[in-house]
């Protein structure tokens, strides 16, 4: 159900919401809120949820301690915590939890491929003395059209420089001026210098010292191509609980199931909604879908943040041989140092949009090239840097500059071809300040989750940032929960029904399986970027809406009718289940919110409205949900 809580307030509004029908999304208010519901005071103890699984009434996990790595059979790994995800707020967490227990890293592709690995720009932090956090505080809360937790936004911008000094003690490289200081960039929508940065591959060097110290912990096992299915929750009392994540092993196609203490979501956003997007293959909104199904509240997922300049390939000289999977990114840095926006006829055009031009923050810049687009009919602008000296361009841009370069284009000279593509979530599992859910012993940080910091519209460079900020802060309670959980019954993994690998079908028939996922994957992410793009109305977003269920029905009338189960698996339905949760949850989303702010524009409610400020909430549904899509593949078999 989707409804409205005051940002930093305690009292919970509910306009209209919805649960997940079989096709189209019914918008029920739910009686299950409390009326006591603060981004500042968590989610746990405030949301009364009403789940359609077996209660566990106030059983409690008592047997043996887990001992590190324990294996009691070859199906299931039992750890104090289990991280899912590798990027930066993965590797920070599990690296401060390693002291007090052990980790299981778990990781869909390699660990090093995550959203941090291709962020360019860099970190944001005070690190200046003519700048102040009340400065960044500033810059945050108007770049986030004012829907920002104020609180959550001091706790980050006081803590940023910290976290930063941590990651350069752990070996992590930034670019130093010839000051011997800290070299410090801008980007759009910030006021003062402050992006810290490694050349314009500063998410790849903080995941490489991230993932040196990872390795030569011995407290830490690295599970890598294991895609995580589900959540293993029960419930107890009002509160729902989890106990870990089941997983395929992407290689060899087992199914291993872990059981935790503790549970950390880390595993990115969900930019494959979209046809375009700079996130990388394994963004597929997996912790969000899962997080939804195991009966977390979700929040703000209308807030879409497209980067106005992804590199335009239809623009180079020299064409790609092969559609990229992922769009290249041409950071924010280039327009912060100086770049200049362009249509075709060479016609500066940002300065008409807004009186910050190409410093303007993200959304704004995107709204701006989309509306450009579209006037003249044309595939791309143009972003150029050329006018600033080639040593410096190629100093602090190496790897654009060797990107493009292969297909022909001199960035020292030439304008670079920039069009718009899906890059952040703002929206996600909601946190509170100590990265807490509403499911006991289920914690998030990183993109995956939605903490107050960005509003409706993420600055430029708060992601590493808040990724950092938050791992960190889930640290604490995380020790202290597991701490307090007792001993495990290693009898605990035979309350839920196993996933199974559909073999038995035969390669014939899961090849067609295979071939008509990617199909209805891709019909799906064109509806997205149709009907739910930069600028949205509500006729197309019922379209949308429509669209989306029945695309969702037919699909899974078609894996059944080939001998699919309920209980079967497989990395590409399994994401596509996934990316439709998502894309169901931005719809919604967007619906409810009658108004334009930051990131969703819709042209039939064109204005801010103040009596709107607040965060969309979608909450648990009562009711079991009947898609396969839309519920846990196991169930539960509990005395």
């Amino acid at each position: 159900m989707t409804t409205s809580i005051a940002s930093g307030s305690a009292n919970l509004q509910l306009p209209e919401a919805g649960c997940w029908q079989p096709s189209l999304f019914s918008r029920v208010i739910s009686k299950n809120f409390s009326q006591n519901l603060s981004w500042s005071r968590g989610v746990c103890k405030n949301l009364q949820i009403k789940s359609y699984r077996h209660p566990i009434g106030r059983t409690r996990i008592t047997s043996q301690t887990i001992i590190a790595s324990s294996i009691r059979d070859n199906s299931t790994k039992y750890f104090d915590f289990a991280v899912i995800g590798s990027g930066v707020a993965g590797l920070r967490y599990a690296l401060e939890v390693a002291k007090h227990g052990t980790v299981a890293v778990i990781t869909k592709a390699e660990p090093h491929e995550s959203n941090t690995n291709y962020a360019q720009g860099g970190v944001s932090a005070v690190l200046c003395p003519t700048d102040s956090v009340e400065n960044h505080v500033q810059d945050t809360i108007v770049a986030g059209a004012y829907l920002c937790d104020e609180e959550t936004v001091r706790v980050v911008c006081t803590e940023g420089p910290e976290r930063i000094r941590e990651l350069i003690a752990m070996g992590a490289s930034f670019d130093h001026g010839e000051d011997g200081n800290l070299h410090l960039a801008r980007e759009g929508g910030h006021s003062h210098h402050r992006i810290v940065h490694a050349a314009d591959m500063t998410g790849r060097e903080i995941e490489r010292a991230l993932l040196k110290a990872i390795e030569s912990d011995p407290n830490i096992s690295v599970f890598k191509h294991h895609f995580a299915i589900d959540l293993l929750t029960s419930q107890d009392g009002s509160e729902m609980v989890c106990h870990g994540v089941d997983t395929i092993n992407t290689k060899t196609l087992k199914v291993l199931r872990f059981i935790s203490k503790v549970t950390l979501l880390a595993s990115g956003g969900a930019g494959h909604i979209y046809p375009s997007t700079t996130n990388p293959p394994v963004a597929t909104g997996d912790g969000i879908a899962m997080a939804h199904r195991a009966q977390a509240v979700i929040s703000n997922m209308e807030f879409v943040q497209f980067h106005p300049t992804a590199l335009a390939d239809v623009g180079l000289p020299i064409k790609p041989l092969k559609a990229r999977e992922n769009a290249f990114l041409i950071t924010e840095a280039v327009r912060g140092d100086g770049g200049l926006l362009y249509n075709l006829d060479m016609e500066r055009f940002m300065p008409m949009y807004d009186e910050r031009a190409e410093l303007a923050p993200r959304d704004v810049v995107a709204r701006s090239i989309d509306d450009q687009l579209k006037k003249r009919n044309e595939k791309h602008v143009l972003l150029d840097i050329s006018h600033k000296g080639r040593d410096k361009i190629l100093s602090h841009f190496p790897n654009i500059a060797a990107e493009c370069l292969k297909y022909g284009l001199d960035i020292t000279r030439d304008p670079i071809p920039v069009v718009p593509a899906a890059h952040y979530m703002c929206g996600g599992v909601r946190a509170g300040l100590q990265g807490e859910t509403n499911v006991r012993g289920l914690y998030v940080a990183g993109e995956v989750a939605c903490t107050g910091l960005h509003g409706a519209n993420r600055l430029a460079s708060n992601s590493l940032l808040e990724a950092l900020v938050f791992a960190r802060r889930a640290v604490r309670p995380s020790i202290d929960h597991m701490k307090g959980s007792g001993h495990i019954d290693h009898t605990v993994s035979r309350w839920w029904d196993p996933p199974v690998v559909p073999m038995q079908l035969g390669s014939t028939v899961l090849d067609k399986i295979i071939r008509r996922t990617k199909e209805v994957r891709k019909e799906l992410k064109l509806i997205m970027w149709e009907y739910v793009g930069i600028v949205r109305s509500t006729t197309r977003l019922m379209t949308a809406e429509k669209r989306i269920g029945e695309l969702e029905l037919e699909w899974e009338a078609y894996l059944f009718q080939q001998g699919w189960e309920p209980t079967m698996v497989g990395l590409e339905a399994c994401e596509m289940r996934n990316l439709f949760c998502c894309a169901k949850l931005v719809v919604s989303s967007a619906l409810t919110r009658h108004e334009s702010r930051g990131l969703h524009y819709t042209v039939d409610f064109p204005h801010v409205d103040e009596q709107s400020r607040l965060p969309t909430i979608i909450g648990p549904c009562s009711t079991m949900n009947r898609t396969w899509s839309s519920r846990q593949l196991h169930n539960q078999h509990i005395c």
